[in-house]
């Protein structure tokens, strides 16, 4: 049985999902309960203390958190200006995160972002020996700017760092720090100059969040609030043992089994010569999305229950994470391209074949 009740943090008219029967498979676990409504309580806090800061982009700085809280990493689009590197410096600010930003560059070498063996002198004269000096990978957020100024050569050392948080140097492993999160910027208007990103890298993204210009009032605030005055310090609201406690328990979120049934055939009918996907698509699609977008379509969509007051998935978590973990996994063809066809609009058409489908059942 399943009993929806209000509680205190959720949003004005949103109600908490709350699986009461102790025998039931997505039941939560003994004081992951408090735990959620603890996060829930932070997540307010948060919010209002980037506002101190940030102007606007609400749902970019929750994009954000999922991915932190589900362990993943995401590409931004936006044009410069749109406050990008100051959300994710002030992001890192209030969870007490160590932050390093990378500026991707025609010359940057690999190297540059791993770190690299160093001949130093030793305590015996006349002796000297390699030293490994980190770079600026070792940190808890890591902005990367522009990533696509950069050769693929270079773009790919991030490779290893975001899927096994970890970089090779000389046949040595050496950790990166926990957590460890990878936030990617690209310009959409300047193209000359820029390299192709590899299949491999793009497909690591979680989340593509775009960043829009904001709206008139709040452009006008952003004129009147940080022409002046400077910005009030931010305050440290949670460290980095915390956060990964929070990620444990976005894990632990339970998932009903038809949320797993509609996440898998979402990501099916994405791919052109899937039995499952409809006829329109196969005209528009060369390549769909693969089996890890079903892994943070699920990953996400508790991330984002748990942050909207529920104990575990429900379908509208499932759909409002779904455009930005598809949206750069589906690679459209020529002629999409010729009459306009996004895979934002795709992604739009898929779900709503599913609401109409659901409402049939």
């Amino acid at each position: 049985m399943t009993e929806h009740t209000k509680r205190p943090g959720a949003n004005p008219g949103a109600a908490a999902s709350v699986v009461t029967n102790p025998h039931s498979s997505v039941s939560p676990r003994e004081g992951d309960v408090a735990a959620t409504d603890e996060l829930r309580r932070i997540y307010e806090k948060m919010r209002a203390e980037l506002a101190k800061i940030i102007i606007g982009q609400d749902d970019v700085i929750e994009e954000m958190l999922i991915c932190i809280l589900a362990r993943g990493h995401a590409l931004l689009m936006g044009v410069p200006g749109l406050a990008k590197t100051t959300i994710v410096n002030s992001l890192a600010q209030v969870m007490s995160l160590q932050f390093s930003r990378i500026q991707f560059t025609p010359d940057l070498m690999p190297s540059d972002i791993t770190g690299t063996d160093i001949l130093q002198d030793t305590d015996q004269p006349g002796r000297r020996q390699f030293v490994f000096t980190k770079g600026p990978v070792f940190a808890n957020i890591i902005l990367a700017d522009e990533i696509n100024r950069t050769p693929p050569k270079t773009q790919s050392a991030l490779l290893e760092a975001m899927q096994e948080h970890r970089v090779t140097v000389a046949g040595r492993f050496f950790s990166l720090p926990t957590p460890f999160f990878v936030l990617a910027t690209q310009n959409p208007i300047e193209q000359e100059g820029t390299y192709p990103r590899p299949e491999a890298q793009l497909d690591r993204f979680m989340f593509f969040i775009h960043v829009d210009y904001p709206s008139h009032d709040e452009e006008r605030r952003i004129a009147r609030e940080t022409t002046g005055a400077p910005p009030a310090p931010l305050q440290k609201l949670i460290n980095g043992e915390e956060v990964t406690r929070f990620q444990d328990l976005v894990q632990r979120v339970p998932v009903p089994d038809h949320i797993y049934d509609t996440a898998v055939a979402l990501v099916r009918r994405t791919r052109p010569r899937s039995e499952e996907a409809p006829e329109w698509l196969r005209k528009w699609v060369t390549w769909g999305a693969g089996p890890r977008a079903v892994q943070y379509l699920v990953r996400g969509a508790k991330a984002h229950a748990i942050l909207h007051g529920s104990y575990l998935v429900r379908m509208e978590d499932l759909e409002a994470v779904a455009q930005p973990v598809l949206t750069h996994r589906i690679l459209t063809n020529f002629q999409a391209q010729s009459e306009g066809i996004t895979s934002t609009f795709i992604v739009d058409r898929l779900l709503e074949e599913n609401r109409m489908e659901a409402q049939r059942a």
